[in-house]
Order: structure tokens, then sequence, then C-alpha cells
């Protein structure tokens, strides 16, 4: 059974940016695309190189939507649910996150 973890405070992560976390064996992004309390949670790893660099990309919106881009080569990444733009077999794990009191949370 999974179960919340803490990982941070909300104020660790700068609005517009991502952090990486490690919860249990896995590498997470958490993003927090805005200055509210709204975070996602994906993968880490980029499955195009294999490279743990995710959390390092950069936020963008298109079509109502959130995506991260791969620093690498620019992939993009649905931030609700890990999707890839580019090449769906290509989509990564995403986690449920949620700010309590004011600490992030992942359940993995």
């Amino acid at each position: 059974m999974s179960q919340w973890t803490t990982v941070c405070q909300l104020n660790d992560i700068l609005p517009a940016t991502g952090v990486c976390a490690l919860v249990g064996n896995q590498q997470i992004a958490i993003f927090r695309p805005r200055n509210d309390d709204q975070v996602f949670a994906i993968s880490n790893i980029d499955p195009f190189f294999e490279a743990s660099v995710l959390s390092r990309g950069l936020i963008a919106e298109h079509q109502n939507e959130l995506w991260v881009a791969s620093p690498l080569k620019k992939q993009r990444f649905r931030l609700r649910d890990g999707l890839c733009m580019e090449d769906e077999s290509r989509s990564i794990a995403h986690y449920k996150a949620r700010v309590q009191d004011g600490q992030v949370q992942i359940k993995a």
C-alpha cells in the first residue's frame, strides 16, 4: 500500500521551477508552475537518454496543459500524467502530489 511521503517544504521550490526528490528508490521531479500551492510529480528520468534531468527542464503551457521540456533534446512531458508529446511510447511515470500544511507530499 502506498502512502504520502513528505519531501520538502513548498517554499523550497521557487515558482516556475522543479526539484528532484528520492522517494524510495525512485527519482521524482516535482514542479511548482505558479506562485500557488499546485504541484506536479513525474519521473526525473528522461527516457530518451536515461539521464536524471527532467527536474531541470523548462515548464511551458501548450493547449491549456502544463508541460516540461527536457533540458537535453527538448522533448516535452505533460505534468499531469507524464505523456510525451513527441512519442507516446516514451511517456513516463507520474505521481500524485499535494501540499499539506506547507509541506510537499508525494504518493509513490
